[in-house]
């Protein structure tokens, strides 16, 4: 990979030994600026009100919970107080996760520098660096910023910061740069970068970049500013609470004028207008929305995965395609030495033992560790003299070793067709491995090649030999498929999720994983990384077919995830490393893996993987269709309850009846519906398996047929309260009695949408049902507990109205076919 150089920038100095003046110091830091590659924001507590003051459902909510104690309600608004509570807490937490993302990736930056200024080494500030500064940096130091390796010997860096990548990176110093080319491409070998680290040697680095233009800031620019734009889920719940709102005023304002023109005095206008505000405020909606998203965010914890932002609840929900990398997420990540192939007279403990010279147990690798575990001692009676970590561009690992007897040994181990170009081989001999790792390949094994040579000090120059290998053999390891993967994807496919699996792996080694766990329905479309760009050219389209990408690289994700959503798709994608940070922040929902991940994709994902499997991604997708579903059960029930509730409250009076409901009515009935909306229906029994959605880009929260559902069972409810009230008014004008025949249609009509609703389905919704029934029968029936409540016992017809009506109810939403989709 190539980056190019701004000679522009450098004058004379580039190509030079000298360190920078303090006049070119000023002038750099004047128009480059200091290099502040991490901006920390304030923690104090001023700013954590102010952050948390931006809420406008917070607002919402303190406003409501305000209006009520004005009203006298004070329950009501110790109700609203409480709900704020969680509301508070989660803003406070989403501010202190931006905190600790942005510490957490600062945490690789050098504090202090070494440079060469006016001649001197100074230490100072690693912010005080401008373009063309000298740096020394000795092992064990972090880089600064990005800049060119000018001296050093036996460099390595530690790049994992930006790759993701374990293995030590070898970085070579750079000769002299042709100025007449601008700007001048360098390859990254002689490139050392902001958030790395030295590992081993002593280095001379030009710097180039500082602040925003080095890569890290650009990494931390994605994780800190990239935008998330409110959910579907969100945006209904908002437009619906202000049209309810805007309802409700218009309503109080317009009872209140009438029964003043009715020649009623101003406390019963007053009366009217409270009593109908009372009702017909919508603080249930966020209230219950509130309560959901904390339900959703236990739930997917039990299935060990762990919420970063409560939203993502509901809009996990909604994913139709998942990223997914293959080594640990869909595989173990343990890998597993089947299969030994040794080259004609080599033995299979020679092979191992080529196999162990290069290998390293300090980085954890599980290949390295794989072949470790099998080999036998040879690396104790051996000197190590140098190593060549495997990097992405040489896909090789070679290290030289002194024999106990004085001479060296080189062994190399890595991609086959890598190590093949570095042996000799007898005629068509190399055809008959070739075709061995495309056998192996095919059967899933992930293959490399051994190499070995001997060398001599007097020809060995320093750097690594790279040709006259011996070929030693092939190994053949295994990473078994997680359980359940297998179901998994299947059930991704019967709920019209599109999974893509990302890896480094060969071709034909990532298609047999793809047939195993069923990708592509047994039939797999496997492209190399090095086609996306082309597939992209062609269209967004082209994406959604592709299953397998083979040969990627962590930075390709991003490319990938902005052309699915271009595509349509809501996508989900998992990452580990500090580079996949970019696309875990422009995937709709991030995930990170929680027992390899790095704390910087920990802290920018939307959700944590406690055990990095695949399976728990398509659990807590159907945890929040679920959610959804629930929510949507729960809103429909405040909808149908609350539009007969509402416009009888204002019908009655306005046409000149006494009122219908008192304050102590309402209060009544709040202790029916929010019981029924916040314990009932978020607990229905979750489905497994996941249902068919439809893709569209703009979902709503409910369909044409659900919203005529709710206004036909409101109206007629309506009809039934109004006729209801009036038959029992009678000529005695029996006010008591009329109120209480509609309160009791109101409960048993409650009670019997829960009942079908619910479908009964757990312990809650029995106990709400049957409550719900003996409540109303025992405070209207009771003729005490009626008079205490403006009521009057009701006649064994009128209960047998109130029940029909309730059982017509009923069989409308059945004949509705009223069974929320998933969304």
């Amino acid at each position: 990979m190539l980056r190019t150089v701004p000679i522009g920038r450098f004058d004379d100095i580039l190509n030079s030994k000298r360190g920078l003046t303090q006049k070119e110091v000023d002038a750099r830091l004047k128009q480059y600026g200091r290099n502040n590659i991490v901006e920390v924001p304030t923690s104090s507590r001023w700013a954590l009100l102010l952050d948390t003051a931006k809420d406008p459902m917070l607002w919402f909510l303190l406003g409501m919970a305000t209006l009520f104690i004005f009203l006298g309600d004070k329950v009501e608004a110790a109700i609203l107080f409480v709900a704020a509570i969680p509301l508070i807490g989660m803003d406070l937490y989403l501010h202190r996760r931006t905190q600790a993302s942005t510490e957490g990736l600062s945490s690789r930056l050098a504090v202090q520098a070494n440079v060469i200024r006016d001649g001197e080494a100074l230490e100072m500030a690693a912010t005080e660096l401008v373009p063309g500064d000298l740096v020394l940096l000795s092992a064990g130091e972090n880089v600064p910023a990005d800049g060119i390796l000018i001296r050093g010997e036996s460099i390595q860096v530690d790049e994992s910061a930006l790759t993701g990548e374990a293995y030590p990176v070898r970085k070579r110093p750079l000769g002299k740069l042709d100025q007449l080319i601008a700007p001048v491409p360098v390859d990254t070998v002689h490139w050392i970068h902001a958030g790395t680290r030295l590992l081993t040697g002593t280095a001379t680095v030009r710097i180039v970049y500082t602040g925003a233009e080095t890569i890290y800031a650009d990494i931390v620019h994605s994780a800190l500013l990239g935008s998330h734009e409110r959910t579907p889920l969100q945006t209904a719940i908002a437009n619906l609470v202000v049209m309810l709102l805007i309802a409700a005023i218009i309503l109080c304002l317009a009872l209140a004028w009438v029964r003043l023109r009715q020649g009623f005095d101003i406390v019963d206008a007053v009366l009217s207008a409270v009593t109908l505000a009372v009702a017909a405020l919508p603080e249930e909606f966020p209230v219950v929305f509130t309560f959901f998203l904390g339900v959703g965010v236990y739930r997917l914890a039990q299935r060990r995965a762990l919420v970063r932002r409560a939203v993502v609840v509901e809009n996990i929900g909604r994913v139709s395609c998942i990223c997914s990398d293959k080594t640990g997420t869909i595989t173990e990540g343990q890998l597993s030495l089947t299969h030994r192939y040794p080259h004609n007279d080599v033995s299979d403990e020679q092979l191992l033992s080529v196999a162990a010279f290069a290998s390293r147990s300090e980085t954890d690798d599980p290949l390295d560790l794989a072949i470790l575990h099998v080999a036998p001692p040879v690396l104790s009676h051996h000197s190590l003299v140098m190593t060549f970590p495997f990097t992405e561009n040489r896909k090789c690992e070679t290290a030289i070793w002194r024999k106990p007897d004085g001479a060296l040994t080189v062994a190399t181990k890595g991609a086959p067709e890598i190590i093949f170009a570095m042996c000799s081989f007898a005629e068509n001999e190399q055809i008959k491995w070739e075709t061995q790792v495309t056998e192996l390949a095919k059967a899933g094994h992930k293959v490399i090649a051994c190499a070995e040579r001997g060398l001599t000090d007097s020809a060995w120059a320093g750097g690594e030999p790279s040709l006259d290998f011996g070929f030693a053999g092939l190994l053949a390891f295994e990473d078994p498929v997680r359980e359940g993967v297998t179901e998994a994807i299947q059930n991704c496919h019967e709920g019209n999720i599109h999974v893509v699996m990302v890896t480094g792996d060969h071709p034909a080694t990532a298609e047999t994983t793809a047939r195993e766990i069923g990708l592509g329905q047994g039939n797999p479309k496997v492209i190399e990384a090095t086609q996306l760009d082309d597939l992209l050219q062609q269209g967004d389209a082209a994406l959604m077919n592709v299953d397998v990408i083979a040969r990627a690289v962590p930075s390709q994700k991003l490319s990938l995830v902005r052309g699915l959503q271009s595509a349509g798709e809501v996508v989900a994608v998992t990452g580990d490393g500090v580079n996949d940070v970019p696309a875990l922040q422009a995937a709709d929902i991030g995930i990170a893996m929680g027992q390899r991940g790095t704390r910087s994709a920990r802290e920018v994902a939307a959700i944590v993987l406690l055990d990095d499997n695949f399976r728990t991604i398509i659990h807590a997708i159907a945890e929040g269709r679920q959610l959804f579903r629930n929510l949507k059960l729960s809103f429909a029930y405040l909808l149908m309850i609350h539009i007969p509730l509402v416009i009888t409250a204002a019908l009655i009076p306005l046409a000149g009846y006494p009122l219908l409901y008192l304050p102590v009515h309402i209060v009544w009935l709040e202790l029916i519906i929010h019981p029924t909306a916040l314990l009932v229906f978020q607990d229905l029994p979750a489905n497994e398996r996941l249902n068919t959605i439809q893709k569209t880009q703009h979902p709503r929260f409910f369909n044409q047929r659900e919203w005529w559902v709710i206004a036909i069972v409101g109206a007629l409810m309506t009809l039934m309260i109004i006729y209801g009230y009036e038959r029992s008014l009678g000529i005695g004008y029996e006010v008591e009695h009329a109120r209480a025949m509609a309160l009791t249609t109101l409960s048993f009509v409650s009670a019997m949408l829960t009942l079908v609703l619910s479908g009964l389905s757990n312990f809650m919704s029995r106990i709400i049902v049957a409550a719900t029934i003996a409540l109303t029968l025992l405070l209207v029936q009771f003729p005490t507990l009626a008079s205490l409540l403006h009521l009057a016992p009701l006649h064994l017809d009128d209960l047998m109205l109130s029940a029909v009506c309730a059982l017509g109810i009923a069989m409308i939403v059945v004949l509705g076919r009223f069974r929320v989709q998933p969304h």
